[in-house]
């Protein structure tokens, strides 16, 4: 009685912490939008980033114009569009939406109302459909690959199994040899595995393991959050997953609650380079007691 009643503190738990992110679309309260800078950072080949409140934009540019990796918020649009203008001439033909969360979608109305082709899984126009207009919702959708050719550079767009979410996409520029990973991989903080948008923690080891499997020893790799990383460090990232995720398994098959859990601290020795683990740890522990 007593473990099932820490279960259900812990669905509620990760249920409170998922109301942190604001529904797709919308923008965040109490920000000076004003205030935000939006920075450009080349990458490599014709591949570049740009950093402002929000997901990394990733965008392929050429002769052909841009192919734009999220959005990051509505009120930043104008301004992000500058920025590529500062890089790039041509028109923003492209749109990819690497999962459903409003801090890489808040600016897909503003961009459709430019004539502006949105890509995405399947389960992120199913997702958004439910919350945003319809000029805001990928118009090309897909459940298998995707490869946009332009500026010379095979834009190649695959979902992985569910992670952060149930509509998580890697994106590899081959030509550039550069991945782009969305939200499961970050360099800022533990991986957040958001259950009430389907993503899984089995899903995440896999889909990290694609990545590691796909990049080679000069790939570079633009997390969902942080900075252009290399396979070493999403190596790394997938083995602190796979070391906390064993630890946690061991103590709930002990039958130990998830207080008891935190107090083990499994995370120890990671917290210091990735902060503060309570998402990642409830997430870990609902997923491996389910069915206990």
């Amino acid at each position: 009685m007593q473990t099932t009643i820490f279960r259900h503190a812990v669905v509620a738990a990760v249920s409170v912490a998922a109301l942190l992110c604001p529904a797709p679309g919308a923008a965040q309260p109490n920000v000076d939008w004003d205030a935000v800078e939006i920075t450009v950072h080349h990458v490599a080949g014709g591949v570049h980033y740009l950093e402002g409140r929000g997901g990394n934009i990733g965008l392929s540019i050429g002769d052909d114009g841009v192919v734009m990796i999220d959005d990051q918020f509505a009120p930043l649009t104008d301004r992000i569009v500058m920025a590529i203008r500062g890089v790039s001439n041509g028109n923003i033909r492209f749109l990819i939406n690497t999962h459903v969360h409003p801090d890489h979608t808040g600016g897909n109305e503003n961009l459709g109302n430019m004539g502006v082709v949105i890509l995405a899984h399947d389960r992120v126009r199913v997702r958004l459909a439910d919350r945003l207009p319809e000029v805001a919702l990928p118009v090309l959708t897909y459940s298998d690959t995707a490869t946009i050719h332009l500026n010379g550079e095979q834009v190649h767009v695959f979902p992985v199994p569910p992670a952060h979410t149930d509509g998580d996409s890697f994106i590899h520029f081959r030509g550039s040899d550069v991945l782009h990973l969305g939200d499961v991989f970050r360099t800022v903080a533990f991986p957040v595995i958001d259950t009430n948008n389907g993503g899984t923690l089995e899903g995440t080891i896999a889909a990290l393991g694609i990545a590691v499997g796909l990049a080679g020893p000069h790939t570079k790799i633009i997390p969902g959050h942080g900075e252009v990383s290399s396979r070493e460090d999403v190596m790394e990232f997938r083995d602190m997953v796979l070391a906390v995720t064993d630890r946690v398994k061991k103590l709930v098959s002990e039958g130990k609650t998830y207080d008891e859990v935190a107090d083990a601290n499994p995370t120890a020795e990671y917290n210091d380079q990735w902060g503060d683990p309570t998402r990642f740890l409830t997430a870990v522990y609902q997923q491996l007691s389910d069915g206990q």
